[in-house]
């Protein structure tokens, strides 16, 4: 069932001026963070974005790699990458609960950041969502990113108390411009 459900992506933003992107990854599951980074990397080139990228020893660490680069100010958003898979003990749930919500955290603050880290029951489930052939979460953490840099550039070069002229500017994350058509 859920193989034939279509998902819509937006298209990636045109960006003005360079963009830099901090991919930051624990590779603790080697090659499900390889597969991420490379999904990343492609959609980060597609657009002609700058990439580096920063290994960190778990997802725990992501946040804390994130905000000190962000301190910084030397990226314009980041891609957080890596895997957790369920054990037998509750630090699963630990690991995911804290590492998302740190990067919530950044991203009320501003920063721009697309969450790429895989929540999942096995190595198998990973390996499909991993995959930059395959569904490419780590390519859709990159796109997320991209577009939230775009949504920040266009509100930052509005005069301050400017807001948008509906009949031109039109900002959409996602959804349809008129509401939903159904419930």
């Amino acid at each position: 069932m859920a193989a034939s459900i279509e998902h819509y992506q937006l298209p990636l933003p045109r960006i003005e001026g360079g963009v830099r992107l901090l991919i930051v990854v624990a590779p603790y599951y080697r090659q499900i963070a390889d597969e991420l980074v490379a999904g990343a990397k492609a959609v980060a080139a597609s657009v002609g974005a700058a990439v580096d990228l920063v290994e960190v020893p778990g997802a725990l660490e992501i946040p804390t790699a994130i905000g000190l680069a962000a301190s910084r100010g030397l990226y314009d958003g980041y891609v957080a990458l890596g895997c957790i898979i369920r054990g037998e003990t509750t630090h699963y749930d630990t690991v995911c609960n804290d590492s998302s919500r740190g990067l919530t955290l950044l991203g009320l603050q501003g920063t721009c950041i697309g969450n790429g880290i895989l929540t999942v029951e096995n190595y198998d489930q990973a390996a499909v969502r991993a995959e930059h052939q395959g569904q490419n979460k780590g390519g859709g953490a990159a796109a997320a990113a991209l577009h939230l840099i775009a949504l920040k550039r266009g509100w930052e070069a509005r005069p301050a108390g400017q807001a948008a002229d509906l009949n031109r500017d039109v900002i959409r994350i996602a959804g349809e411009l008129e509401g939903p058509r159904g419930a």
